[in-house]
């Protein structure tokens, strides 16, 4: 009996200091990924003034372009020393936490941080979140390090890093808690519970103290749907469940093609999605970035068919262009993007063809973003509170679930991996090979 008592106060005493480690962790998460989303934000405003200042000159056009240039150069140089920033993170991530891959903590954070801001500051198609999640669960990795935790220990606070990353990069602390259960662990744990959401909702309480309490997308005018459009809902997630497997389908072959031209050394390769950037400052900005900003544009402004159509195509080949050449930074904020897009063009059509009332177009932008990370990640409990979260729509919950489930079995159907289950397959088998 005594000896029971005795493991059950240890097992208390161990989840006790989980959870205050877990808090400690995701206050340092928060706060590095707060200056991240503040340094992007400055940077990209500067390169935004910079090209309005020299856009009527056709004479600084080619020093712009050779600004480009130098930046994938010196991305490239990054990468080369530290592979590990590479892309999103979040299969290193996975990697890490299955003791599949080493990392250099510190390292990670100090190159991943730079690297990242010189991509999102040029307005390649990437997110911020891969690389929030990734220096999160190295700053986890690295608290447990520093106080020579066990590694089961460490295991956990890697974890509370990841989700306060997601959390911070988007103010989404119930999602970062779920995408720690749903992604990374694939399974219900108290503890896994207990210390990924103690850090998810300190690193939100940072991020919210920064950047305020209003949702990432402005859904204001946004109504419930009508009864009478849910069958609608049916069509937009078989749609989006093709269209997800069709961007992991090109993800993995955009890799493959810069994995053949093996003679080019990694600083050139990187340079060719900073070039296409400095072009589409000219000739179609509303595809630079992760997204955010074309989001809320869809949103608000009404856009003509054609013009969606042009920058559906343009935003996805980017995409492909930007991840696919190992440059540090995510694709969750443009696959939402590419996902709101769909979900508008779906409504243009079925507005078209059956009378679909154009008033609630927003509710199918909702839904579509949701639905495309469903397909795409595979996590659609993790992709429906996100957009809620995002977007502080919570009496959308029901047809967002539908579309959701649609687009998930959809895309298992069509035998679609989880794209990051897959990517770090691609990596280490990579690594094995080299």
């Amino acid at each position: 009996m005594k000896r029971n008592n005795k493991i059950l106060l240890n097992l208390r005493s161990f989840e006790m200091k989980i959870l205050i480690e877990s808090i400690i962790v995701g206050l340092f998460s928060g706060i590095i990924i707060v200056l991240y989303r503040l340094m992007i934000e400055k940077s990209f405003s500067i390169t935004a003034h910079i090209y309005s200042n020299i856009s009527s000159n056709k004479f600084f056009i080619p020093l712009w372009i050779m600004g480009f240039v130098l930046a994938g150069f010196v991305v490239g140089f990054i990468v080369k020393k530290q592979p590990i920033i590479s892309g999103s993170g979040i299969p290193q991530m996975e990697g890490a936490l299955t003791d599949k891959m080493e990392i250099s903590w510190w390292r990670l954070i100090v190159w991943k941080f730079i690297g990242g801001i010189i991509c999102l500051a040029a307005g390649l198609s990437l997110g911020r979140e891969g690389p929030s999640v990734q220096m999160g669960s190295a700053l986890g990795q690295g608290f447990s390090k520093i106080l020579k935790r066990l590694k089961t220990e460490e295991k956990y606070l890697i974890t509370s890093g990841a989700s306060a990353g997601l959390s911070a990069a988007f103010n989404a602390p119930i999602a970062g808690g779920i995408f720690a259960l749903e992604e990374v662990h694939k399974k219900i744990s108290s503890k896994i519970m207990v210390s990924a959401f103690a850090a998810s909702i300190t690193a939100a309480l940072v991020s919210k103290y920064f950047f305020g309490l209003k949702p990432m997308f402005n859904v204001e005018n946004m109504k419930a749907l009508p009864l009478k459009y849910y069958v609608y809902l049916i069509g937009l997630g078989i749609i989006l469940g093709v269209m997800g497997v069709i961007f992991n389908k090109s993800l993995y072959k955009s890799q493959d093609i810069y994995g053949k031209l093996k003679n080019m050394p990694i600083y050139i390769k990187t340079i060719i999605p900073f070039l296409m950037a400095a072009l589409l400052w000219i000739f179609l900005p509303q595809v630079l970035g992760g997204g955010e900003d074309l989001v809320n544009n869809l949103l608000a402004v009404p856009i003509s068919f054609k013009l969606l159509i042009v920058v559906l195509i343009v935003k996805f080949i980017f995409t492909m262009i930007s991840y696919g050449s190992a440059v540090p930074g995510g694709i969750f904020l443009p696959l939402l993007a590419i996902g709101a897009i769909i979900g508008l063009i779906y409504a243009d059509i079925i507005h078209g063809l059956f009378g679909f009332s154009n008033i609630y177009a927003a509710n199918l932008i909702v839904f579509s973003m949701a639905g495309y990370f469903a397909a795409i990640v595979k996590a659609p409990i993790t992709g429906i509170v996100l957009i809620v979260e995002m977007t502080g729509s919570v009496f959308a919950l029901m047809p967002m679930a539908a579309v959701c489930l649609v687009a998930y079995v959809v895309s298992d159907v069509l035998n679609s991996k989880p794209v990051y289950e897959e990517l770090l397959e691609r990596m280490l088998e990579k690594r094995k090979a080299s």
